[in-house]
């Protein structure tokens, strides 16, 4: 695969070029550290993977990052797992993000906005006021470095503040947003036993209120570490017996106290989808994120203290901890509570020409919901602050990156991204300096040795492999909780090439660098020895007016058949006739590949994800594979049970 001979979608310009970050960075580095002053971004990314020592001494110095303890030198092991980063150092994650505090404190710092889609600003000093009197009330209830601190709240400022003030005490920070039922978030804070719960009594979604406090309840009597329930009234109800009231626990005007930390020190814990069994309750480092995040939002993403950050997210959601990021950079951070979709399918348009948003970052699945819902950007909306559109969670499909270039605007950074909850970053995406070719990735990432590997792990250009990272990444994990052997670590990732980070995504590498994702690797389809992800299944089918959403599995027949059903969930009023079958499949028969056209096109009442959105494919191979749904799935991970019960039921069918 090449697209070294295509027209670029999108190409910046020299001033911008000259203006980035990461251009600047590459001269002072070539000066300071040896990287090289000429080449460009390719040239600096070769030295970046090349001289890992140097490139993150450099990202250390360049955006300032204060060592209470000097470190001994920057990769006291670069073994993976386990690798060790500055060793010896000692810092503070909150300390960095509140530093915008001191010199622009009557600036922004957050935008919170809810459905009403009305901006409330909080500045800079009066962020770092609340976490400063939080921070000494944790303290005062008995909070110490390497307690578990935990959150069932929506993407509201108490939600940072509750982190920043835990990250402050060196606590380590956990959430989950409160459309998560009681079970879905005992799972997580089970594992991890927080000693104090930040929750709201409900939340409002789609235009209506619903009302947590059964849940709150229900988790305060599950949780039994739970030393303190931290009760905050977006409903304006009255703290529950024994728990104590946010405005008391924020009223001080107390300087924050920033504990000094080992760099490995745990941040806070994010959750894999747990599909099969208990969620990964996946550790990163105070230090690790610290890095990686400057050098993701500050070079990749370009932020600086002239921007407005708005990510679309859920606390249950990485996005949300990287979006919390964004204040390292001293940019102004949008936090948008409530229903993507409303009052229409416009909404997060509304918001970002609302907020002024310079760099807006969505789904891939929402764009396309726009092109289907005839939604216009640029008619309809003020969107000249946006320098540049950025997508993940699944891959931006071709015709998304053709309708964000023709409806948003020609001049647009379009940043397709592709990364982790495992890392809390990206793999590859966003480089304001390289130009956007249609249906690719831009690059990979700084200091990310990212390649593609065929199954001997031999390196690949131009065609799909594995999506492998052979070299460290500070913000790896440090450890899975209750994996007190690490083996449940070493299986995921460095089962099937010791030493080196499988992250199971199907992944083209280009001969110009740039990247083409093709969906998980564990769900790949696999007919006559062509393999082909699911994603560009779903990116033909769902061009077609009449599907709202696909699934597509391949199945290994115990007889050595291979049965790959399509899965169809209709848009309203459509019906599954042959005319439609027929469609289905000239389309795959074209836009892909015959072999890859299913075998049987069935119609389904919804397509199941998890709780952060993804479709649930690997539980539903196993299901179609005939095994029973209590080990097929974590039923809590789940957004909808009830739509998996068809596949249980296929299954049983085609067994019988």
């Amino acid at each position: 695969m090449t697209s070294a001979h295509t027209e670029p979608l999108w190409q910046p310009d020299e001033e911008r070029v000259a203006a980035a970050a990461v251009t600047r960075f590459q001269s002072w580095a070539a000066e300071r550290h040896g990287a090289p002053a000429e080449g460009g971004y390719p040239a600096l990314h070769r030295w970046s993977v090349e001289e890992l020592e140097s490139f993150w001494q450099a990202v250390t110095e360049w955006f300032d990052i204060r060592f209470s303890t000097p470190y001994e030198r920057v990769l006291g092991d670069r073994s993976m797992p386990g690798a060790q980063w500055f060793p010896g150092a000692t810092l503070n994650y909150a300390e960095h993000a509140l530093r915008a505090a001191v010199e622009r404190p009557h600036d922004t710092a957050l935008l919170h906005v809810d459905e009403t889609h009305e901006p409330r600003p909080i500045t800079w000093a009066e962020l770092r006021r609340q976490v400063g009197s939080l921070a000494a009330e944790l303290r005062t209830l008995g909070v110490r470095p390497g307690d578990r601190v935990s959150g069932y709240l929506p993407n509201i400022p108490e939600a940072v503040t509750a982190l920043l003030a835990t990250a402050a005490v060196g606590a380590v920070w956990t959430s989950c947003a409160p459309d998560f039922g009681a079970r879905s978030v005992l799972d997580r804070f089970q594992q991890v036993e927080p000693v104090v719960l930040f929750a709201v009594d409900g939340y409002r979604y789609g235009g209506k209120e619903h009302d947590r406090r059964d849940t709150v309840a229900e988790l305060r009597a599950e949780l039994p570490t739970l030393r303190a329930v931290v009760h905050i009234p977006l409903l304006g109800t009255e703290p529950p017996e024994g728990a104590l009231a946010w405005a008391d626990l924020t009223s001080a005007d107390v300087a924050p106290v920033f504990e000094q930390v080992d760099f490995s020190h745990p941040l806070w814990v994010l959750y894999s989808s747990g599909t099969t069994g208990l969620p990964k309750a996946i550790v990163q480092s105070q230090g690790g994120i610290l890095v990686e995040h400057f050098k993701q939002l500050g070079l990749h993403c370009d932020l600086g203290s002239e921007d407005v950050f708005f990510w679309y997210t859920s606390t249950g959601w990485m996005m949300w901890n990287f979006l919390v990021s964004g204040l390292l950079t001293g940019t102004t951070v949008v936090l948008y509570d409530g229903s993507p979709g409303h009052p229409d399918t416009a909404a997060q348009w509304r918001i970002a020409e609302r907020t002024r948003a310079t760099l807006y970052g969505t789904s891939a699945a929402y764009v396309m919901a726009c092109a289907k819902a005839d939604v216009h950007p640029a008619r309809d909306f003020d969107l000249s602050a946006i320098g540049c559109v950025a997508t993940t969670g699944s891959p931006l499909p071709p015709d998304g990156f053709r309708w964000l270039h023709d409806e948003v605007r020609e001049d647009l950074w379009i940043a397709s991204v592709s990364g982790g909850t495992d890392v809390c970053s990206c793999f590859a995406g966003a480089v304001p300096t390289l130009p956007v070719h249609i249906g690719e990735l831009q690059a990979a990432g700084l200091g990310t040795d990212l390649q593609s590997w065929d199954p001997s792990g031999k390196p690949l250009t131009g065609e799909v492999g594995e999506l492998v990272v052979t070299n460290p990444m500070p913000s790896m994990p440090i450890y899975f909780w209750n994996d007190p052997d690490g083996s449940r670590y070493r299986d995921s990732y460095f089962e099937m090439f010791p030493g080196v980070w499988r992250h199971g995504d199907w992944i083209t590498i280009t001969d110009q660098g740039s990247v083409v994702i093709h969906g998980r690797s564990d769900s790949t389809l696999n007919r006559q020895g062509v393999r082909m992800g699911s994603a560009d299944i779903y990116e033909a089918v769902e061009r077609l007016p009449e599907v709202r959403e696909s699934l597509v599995i391949g199945l290994e027949e115990p007889d050595g058949g291979y049965w790959m059903p399509l899965f169809v969930h209709l848009s309203e009023g459509a019906t599954l006739d042959e005319e439609l079958i027929n469609r289905i499949k000239r389309t795959i028969r074209t836009e892909l590949s015959p072999r890859h056209v299913p075998d049987d096109i069935i119609e389904v009442p919804g397509v199941p994800h998890t709780l952060t959105g993804k479709r649930i494919e690997v539980p539903v191979k196993r299901l179609l594979q005939g095994t029973p749904l209590s080990k097929a799935v974590n039923p809590g991970s789940v957004d909808n049970l009830d739509l998996l019960h068809f596949y249980e039921n296929l299954a049983r069918t085609r067994r019988a």
